[in-house]
């Protein structure tokens, strides 16, 4: 499809600087294909679901994974920054580089600052260039492996908020809590799944007593999921890939629930695309663990989801179009004409959209 179709435009005050407070006092825009729009909510979600329905969220954690560094080449150095993306290994990630330019294969790379005492090795970590891509993409290994890799990008590391945000304001203490939902558990994020940033434990609880229960996945979003598409026709774009598991329990509960009846409300979607991929052609979920690197575009047969919330997505997206393909492009052209004209806020710290599918 032409990659124009899904463009929009898009006011500058319309993108979200800070999240509201509670996080379930957001605006949600309900989009259903056969009872058109309707403004509520996030704290309204119990009453949208039925009893049976099952939640599924993505427990990623984000970790902070932009990376200020120097690359060393003999006499000389240059500032770089990594955005890591996708970890391949023990000591091993793909990143985004910038400048690329300015990076060879060979090339080392110290970030922090090197001190006279191995007690505080870890405030420096030096990485190797191992290969390099399109798009400023690099493949790196650091000098350290596993828990001492990640303690080092703790230390090392800034919160990875998106450009958008990022442009207008610097990151702060506040982010490290904001930008990550209250669920968090398995490190491995550089974006969130911004969905999920919605949920407080008072909305837990009343979707409890709604009978909706919930259960998690896990996909590790990486910055490529948020990159605008360059190419003029979807089929000439290529997804990175991202790890993500679904255990059995978890799909076993899935399936078990839409049996009886209940609905599949995937929170985000993150969790949307590790369910696709772990669907069977009759609509079963599988266990599921590996990368996925799905492109949901209209025409794409939808198999394991029912109902969708999610923000509110870039024009010219791989999301945008994903919520085309699940609930109608006319339909979703409609639901954010609306959004705009009516001051919902946009993007990982906007509002958020219930979807139910065409």
């Amino acid at each position: 499809m032409r990659v124009d179709l899904f463009d929009f435009d898009l006011p500058e005050t319309s993108i979200a600087l800070r999240p509201v407070e509670p996080r379930d006092a957001a605006r949600m825009l309900v989009v259903s294909p056969e009872q058109g729009l309707d403004d509520r909510i996030v704290r309204d979600l119990p009453d949208l679901l039925q009893p049976g329905d099952v939640l599924v969220l993505n427990d990623t954690k984000v970790i902070p994974s932009r990376l200020y560094g120097l690359r060393m080449r003999e006499e000389t150095a240059a500032r770089v920054e990594i955005m890591l993306h996708k970890r391949e290994g023990a000591d091993r990630w793909r990143a985004f580089a910038r400048p690329a330019k300015k990076l060879n294969v060979g090339d080392r790379i110290r970030f922090g600052e090197a001190t006279e005492s191995t007690a505080c090795e870890l405030v420096r970590l030096d990485a190797e260039v191992e290969e390099k891509g399109e798009g400023g993409d690099v493949a790196l290994r650091f000098s350290f492996a596993g828990a001492f890799l990640d303690e080092a990008i703790a230390r090392l590391g800034e919160l990875p908020l998106p450009p958008y945000i990022a442009g207008k304001r610097p990151t702060d203490d506040k982010d490290r809590a904001d930008y990550q939902t209250v669920y968090a558990k398995d490190e491995g994020a550089v974006a969130a799944p911004t969905a999920g940033l919605h949920f407080t434990e008072d909305l837990f609880r009343r979707l409890d007593e709604r009978g909706v229960t919930r259960h998690f996945v896990t996909l590790h979003v990486g910055a490529g999921t948020f990159l605008p598409v360059k190419a003029e026709d979807t089929a000439e774009h290529r997804m990175h890939a991202e790890w993500g598991s679904v255990s059995e329990e978890t799909a076993r509960a899935l399936n078990e629930a839409r049996a009886r009846g209940g609905r599949i409300v995937s929170v985000g979607t993150t969790s949307l695309r590790l369910l696709e991929s772990a669907a069977r052609e009759d609509g079963t979920i599988a266990p599921f663990s590996g990368d996925t690197a799905i492109f949901i575009t209209p025409g794409y047969r939808l198999k394991a989801v029912d109902v969708l919330m999610t923000n509110f997505h870039l024009p010219r997206s791989t999301l945008f179009m994903l919520v085309s393909a699940f609930a109608g492009l006319d339909c979703m052209r409609a639901a954010y004409a609306h959004a705009i004209e009516t001051g919902y806020r946009f993007y990982s710290y906007g509002d958020a959209s219930l979807l139910f599918r065409r």
